[in-house]
């Protein structure tokens, strides 16, 4: 029985092409806006939580608003590194230059100001070379790590080891290329031409740096131990700075993660109930074309029931009909997403991804649309009375 009511459904579909198309088009509509908006902020919102991730789940950031008359020097900065809880530290003083490479047009770097460590605590990796060493720090020599992005530009190469780098006027020597750093929100941002110099370099050559430590980065022992090296971390700041508490900025890296996740869920529910809205008003449009599909439809109603059809017969063909109208709509939807995801990764230079949880979601939804608002038109034919309905013009 039911595939024959299937089949009967898809005949009267196909009679009626253009009026089933536009009874699909809230569903299409609505499909499509659940799944691209979703898919686009999950993944997005991935991205960045990777980004975040990438630079160590175990990652302090500090920035001192006043010293009080007791500034940091990075022997203060040795010294908290040896605190049992504490992994490492690392300064970071930061400014913008004027990069000038081999004739090309000016451009604008931003600077930092370093140790060695830095590039440990936010787990950056090499392509070529070398980190920058302690002894570059103590003699304040001329030599610079750069981002992949900045050799490629003005070299044409992550391969330049040695050659040099012009920033302000002055030379540095290239020591080291960071590798290079693959994820959308890299590619959101557009281009950065990073570049990290020793600390004691920067501040003697950078106009307008404090020689103090301003800010900085640690790392705790381990995961396990990141509520203990809070505790040292803010014990370290609070008896430096009289106890108060407004001296110093502290972030933890994990609390970041926790916002970021609660921000995730939060856009996913908000645009996920959009565009369930859209599917809701696609469901009417279905219930409305099929109570109109039902009056046309009166006399062949009144044949099949004169004939021996049963309520649960005419019922089922008219739900079926409406489930399929709802899933075609869904359908296509899908799919249309997938061609605009692609379109926004080719033009955007990103890599958005369909989520598969949303795709689910979308074909479950669609199919209780179909359900629950062709009940009623289906429920209104089979209750016609054979005779009535043979008698209807």
């Amino acid at each position: 029985m039911i595939f024959q009511s299937a089949r009967m459904a898809w005949k009267s579909i196909g009679a009626n092409k253009m009026r089933s198309f536009l009874t699909m088009l809230g569903i299409i509509i609505g499909v499509f806006t659940l799944v691209v908006l979703v898919s686009i902020t999950s993944s997005a919102t991935d991205s960045v939580t990777d980004s975040i991730n990438s630079l160590g789940s175990n990652l302090f950031s500090v920035s001192i608003n006043d010293d009080k008359g007791k500034p940091i020097h990075l022997t203060d900065l040795t010294e908290l590194s040896e605190e049992e809880t504490i992994k490492l530290t690392a300064p970071v003083a930061q400014t913008s230059m004027v990069i000038n490479q081999s004739g090309e047009d000016e451009e604008t770097a931003t600077v930092y100001g370093t140790t060695g460590d830095l590039f440990l605590i936010q787990n950056k990796s090499l392509s070529s070379g070398r980190y920058l060493k302690s002894v570059d720090i103590s003699s304040h020599s001329m030599v610079a790590v750069i981002s992949s992005t900045t050799a490629e530009e003005f070299f044409g190469s992550t391969h330049v080891t040695g050659e040099s780098v012009t920033l302000n006027g002055l030379d540095y020597q290239i020591v080291g290329v960071l590798a290079e750093e693959n994820n959308t929100m890299s590619a959101m941002m557009g281009e950065s031409y990073d570049i990290y110099v020793p600390f004691t370099t920067l501040i003697r050559t950078g106009s307008g740096l404090s020689s103090y430590v301003t800010r900085f980065y640690a790392s705790s022992a381990d995961q396990d131990s990141m509520d203990q090296a809070e505790s040292t971390l803010k014990l370290w700041l609070l008896s430096r700075f009289d106890n108060d508490e407004d001296a110093y900025t502290l972030i933890n890296q994990s609390s970041i993660m926790e916002v970021m996740e609660s921000v995730n869920g939060t856009m996913t529910l908000l645009l996920g109930g959009i565009a369930g809205i859209s599917l809701l008003v696609g469901g009417i449009g279905i219930m409305n074309i099929m109570l109109v599909s039902v009056t046309e439809r009166t006399r062949e109603i009144g044949i099949r029931k004169a004939i021996g059809a049963s309520r649960g017969t005419i019922m089922c063909q008219f739900l079926i009909e409406a489930f399929i109208i709802s899933l075609l709509g869904c359908g296509i939807g899908i799919l249309l997403s997938g061609a605009a995801m692609l379109i926004i990764n080719h033009v955007g230079n990103v890599d958005y991804h369909l989520s598969g949880g949303v795709i689910v979601v979308a074909v479950t939804f669609s199919m209780l649309v179909g359900l629950v608002f062709g009940l009623y038109p289906a429920n209104k034919a089979a209750g016609k009375k054979p005779i009535e309905a043979l008698r209807y013009l």
